[in-house]
């Protein structure tokens, strides 16, 4: 390539060369190669006008950058560096959790740790693997159920006789009808057989709980009846509970965002960058401010490209790297010693298979290089505020992809529109212990263990997707639902949302007081609901 047609691409991605990179980079064969190690030295050096000079004296940096973008394959390191006149001792580099770090990083004692972040291997599925997975989920829901005391009795399908008898079953349901006396009958089964249950009309309450069953969900039931069929007095359900509301004891801060969308005509950037003031302790009076240690972000960072039909007319950023670059610069001006910990959505340019592994970073190398962001999957389980004398909250992000199908299935919930209080979704997850438990409400990638299980009971349970501000309890888990840093769109008016916008649930560790922050500008605000 000539020195006259590489120059006309840098200029196009808002990069200047003196001469002496110019003729050095212009000579490479592959010109893709040359432009990311570009745009990735102008990201962490926030120059537009680069030198061989530059690179020399910012040595460690650009050795790391090859070192953690290009495969010996693609490049030959040695003859790279020889080029650029930079030494060909790489520092070292090491992991940590989930992001490559500097193997002097300093650690510190608010970092936070990754419980679980599964990350699944790419294969051929097959039959047998959905036989497999569902059968290990019917496995670690029998183990939990086993431990309540009301499931006397407890007896394999196989093992019931023809006789009339007091029993207890544990099963995955597979099918759910009304009869036209009201009755509710449902068909279970475990790995050794199947049988019917059927709810009574007569009994109003049990026949009002059966409406929170779904299906592909394993549940206990307890009552009369043989081999044949069981005519249940109760149900129980594997329902996360916790004994205490545990409190930390330090006063210190944790926030919650999520839904960004980022690249989105319709961010709401002056409300993020008042959002960012805040955490920087540059608003008066807010004294707080300086005691903030995590900022969760659950999903959706960034709008995507291709997400929905003729997106990009929504779109102001219409590049997936780009749109993470620019974020990256955002959160980089937030103060270093809050941590950031960051989970995908459906946006953000990863499968829509749940769980769904940490962000592409082919794409999202900006985040990889803040110093205070740890990067997770989704779902996530991660613990905050550990110390000597404190074991910590164990926060379970989870984005919501399954929230939809939930409130436009259960009675109960399509009754409460529920979209408009995701709470009450999070509730019902809890109650049955699973982010999705029904086959069809998500897309899921059949691994040998179910990581949608909710195996570890969390202190936080925290989402986003349905862009509503919401907080409650459940069994003394603490839920919070997140709002939108995106305004008003007409596919959001499409699907009946009325989102909320820039409100910020902050939680007080130490006495677990949750205020909502509200960071939406009145002009902004206003554009919302005239465009």
């Amino acid at each position: 390539m000539t020195q006259e047609e590489f120059q006309k691409i840098c200029l196009k991605k808002d990069l200047l060369l003196d001469d002496a990179l110019l003729e050095t980079l212009s000579s490479f064969s592959d010109s893709e190669v040359a432009t990311q190690l570009l745009e990735k030295v102008k990201f962490f050096l926030g120059k537009k006008f680069l030198t061989l000079s530059v690179f020399k004296k910012n040595e460690a940096k650009v050795n790391e950058i090859i070192d953690k973008n290009f495969s010996e394959g693609k490049i030959n390191k040695i003859e790279l560096r020889k080029k650029l006149n930079i030494s060909s001792d790489p520092p070292e580099f090491g992991v940590h959790e989930n992001k490559v770090l500097k193997k002097n990083t300093p650690k510190n004692s608010f970092t936070p740790k990754v419980l679980l972040s599964p990350q699944t291997t790419p294969k051929k599925l097959e039959v047998k693997d959905f036989v497999l997975f569902f059968r290990n989920r019917y496995n670690t829901f029998k183990e939990i159920l086993e431990s309540n005391p009301s499931l006397e009795n407890l007896t394999s399908i196989n093992k019931l006789s023809n006789e009339k008898q007091k029993i207890s079953v544990v099963g995955i349901v597979t099918e759910k009808k009304i009869t036209k006396n009201n009755n509710l009958v449902l068909e279970i089964e475990d790995p050794t057989g199947k049988i019917k249950v059927i709810i009574n009309s007569g009994k109003e309450d049990l026949l009002k709980e059966g409406e929170d069953i779904v299906l592909d969900s394993v549940l206990g039931f307890k009552g009369t009846g043989n081999n044949e069929v069981l005519f249940a007095n109760e149900i129980i359900f594997p329902e996360a509970n916790l004994t205490e509301r545990k409190k930390s004891d330090k006063e210190e801060y944790a926030l919650f965002i999520g839904d960004v969308h980022y690249g989105s005509k319709n961010f709401l950037e002056k409300s993020f960058l008042k959002f960012i003031d805040y955490l920087n302790g540059n608003v008066p009076d807010t004294p707080e401010s300086r005691k903030i240690k995590y900022l969760f972000i659950v999903g959706d960072l960034i709008t995507g490209v291709g997400n929905y039909p003729n997106q990009e007319l929504d779109l102001k950023v219409p590049n997936l790297e780009t749109q993470f670059a620019n974020i990256a610069a955002l959160l980089g001006k937030i103060r270093k010693d809050i941590q950031i910990i960051i989970s995908p959505g459906n946006h953000d340019c990863v499968r829509l298979m749940e769980p769904q592994p940490l962000l592409d970073e082919a794409y999202a190398w900006p985040l990889y290089e803040l110093e205070n962001v740890t990067l997770t999957g989704n779902p996530s389980l991660i613990n905050i505020c550990e110390g000597e004398n404190f074991n910590g909250f164990k926060v379970l992000t989870y984005h919501g992809f399954s929230f939809p199908y939930y409130a436009n299935t259960v009675p109960k919930l399509i009754s409460d529109k529920a979209m408009n209080q995701p709470e009450k979704i999070m509730k019902f997850l809890l109650k049955h212990r699973h982010l999705a438990p029904t086959h069809t409400s998500t897309q899921y990638f059949p691994s040998e263990k179910d990581n949608l299980i909710i195996r570890e009971i969390p202190d936080i349970f925290v989402s986003g997707h349905t862009h509503k501000s919401g907080v409650t309890h459940f069994n003394n888990i603490l839920l919070i639902s997140v709002s939108s840093w995106e305004g008003f769109t007409s596919y959001q008016e499409k699907f009946g949302n009325k989102p909320d916008h820039c409100k910020v649930p902050m939680l007080n560790l130490n006495t677990r007081q949750i205020k909502i922050l509200d960071f939406e500008t009145e002009e902004e605000g206003i554009r919302l609901y005239q465009e």
